[in-house]
């Protein structure tokens, strides 16, 4: 196929899809739908270099639309992070001497991030539209600066987050956890729950195998 090691396993898993998919389809047309994921993705990772400049990107960071993003501390993306504006533009905003890190696999998607403190967030994270994560109690309008009290939120590995989440300052948020749409998580999430409501609270403990 391609003489291209670190493609080649992903091209050979993707033609398999597209193998199940379109079993009648062969040759020449078998390649396009393969090109067109490579191109895709190689402008998604080319579009995470231009967009998020100053970041520390770990490998295959890809961007799909135009990220709003201001980095006066560190900003710091795992392997396959992916940084989502299909439905609404993501906001990604660092203040001076803040630290905002996502684990590998972390899926973002027309959210609001804001850090003034720190915001952690584990691995194979989902984080839906409309959503915000605010580290201090409010900022000054027309500004990111910092205008309150901070608390570092920290978000646990495998956490999913509904849209219009708003999640406050100093929150916890234990692995394995959900949270449904429209909450507002102002204290901690135990691991493997299901919160919801203003304020959110526990109404499902979730499976855990």
């Amino acid at each position: 196929m391609l003489a291209i090691p670190i493609l080649r396993p992903l091209l050979h898993q993707r033609l398999a899809v597209v193998r199940r998919q379109q079993p009648d389809v062969t040759g020449a047309a078998l390649l396009l739908p393969l090109l067109r994921d490579l191109a895709d993705g190689l402008l998604s990772v080319a579009a995470a270099r231009l967009w998020l400049r100053r970041a520390e990107l770990g490998r295959r960071v890809s961007v799909k639309g135009r990220p709003r993003y201001r980095n006066a501390g560190r900003l710091i993306l795992g392997d396959r992070v992916r940084i989502l504006s299909d439905v609404e533009q993501t906001k990604l905003f660092v203040g001076r001497g803040a630290v905002l890190r996502l684990g590998a696999g972390c899926r973002i998607n027309g959210a609001h991030l804001s850090a003034s403190h720190l915001i952690d967030i584990g691995d194979n994270v989902r984080i839906g539209p409309y959503s915000v994560l605010l580290d201090d109690d409010y900022h000054q309008a027309g500004s990111y600066e910092t205008a309150g009290k901070s608390g570092a939120i920290r978000i646990g590995n495998n956490v999913w987050i509904a849209t219009r989440v708003t999640i406050l300052r100093g929150v916890h948020i234990g692995e394995g956890a959900s949270v449904a749409t429209g909450a507002v998580v102002t204290k901690d999430v135990p691991p493997y729950t299901l919160v919801a409501g203003v304020p959110a609270k526990v109404i499902r403990h979730l499976r855990h195998e």
